[in-house]
C-alpha cells in the first residue's frame, strides 16, 4: 500500500461519522477513557524526538501535478520531548489515562499539571487532524 493510499484509507474510515456525530460522542465521553490513534506517520531522530510527517496534498491529481515540482511533498512537524513521549504512546490501544501515567512516570516532577497538559495536547492533535479517537469509528 502506498503512503497516499494509506492516508486515503485512514481519512475515509475516520470520516464515516458527521462532524455533529463526532462532537456529540466526544462531548459525552470521559476524556480519560478515550483511545487516540495516529493518522499520520512519524520519524524519530537520534535524540528520540518525533517528527510527524503530513502530506501537503491529499488529492491524487494534486499530488501528481505538484509533488514533482516541490522540494518536499510533506510538512514536517517537530515535537518536543513531552510531545514525543505522548505521540509514542498513541497506538490505538492505549487510553488517555494510561498515556498520562506513562508520561508522568517517564518525566516525574519535570512535568507539572500532567493531566491537564497532556489532555489539552491530545485535543490539539485531534483538532489539527493528526489523530482521531477509536470511539469515533
Amino acid at each position: 500500500m502506498t503512503l497516499l493510499a494509506y492516508y486515503d484509507w485512514i481519512i475515509n474510515s475516520l470520516m464515516a461519522l458527521s462532524f455533529k456525530e463526532r462532537k456529540k460522542i466526544l462531548k459525552s465521553a470521559n476524556t480519560l477513557d478515550l483511545t487516540p490513534l495516529k493518522i499520520y506517520l512519524e520519524q524519530k531522530n537520534d535524540d528520540g524526538l518525533i517528527t510527524v510527517i503530513i502530506p501537503k496534498f491529499k488529492n491524487k491529481i494534486a499530488v501528481k501535478l505538484f509533488s514533482p515540482r516541490l522540494k518536499s511533498d510533506h510538512f514536517k512537524i517537530k515535537l518536543d520531548k513531552f510531545g514525543s513521549a505522548v505521540w509514542e504512546n498513541i497506538n490505538g490501544k492505549t487510553k488517555v489515562e494510561k498515556i498520562i501515567k506513562d508520561v508522568k512516570k517517564k518525566f516525574g516532577d519535570e512535568l507539572e499539571q500532567e493531566e491537564e497538559r497532556i489532555t489539552k495536547f491530545i485535543f490539539q492533535l485531534y483538532s489539527q487532524g493528526f489523530i482521531s479517537f477509536k470511539e469515533l469509528n
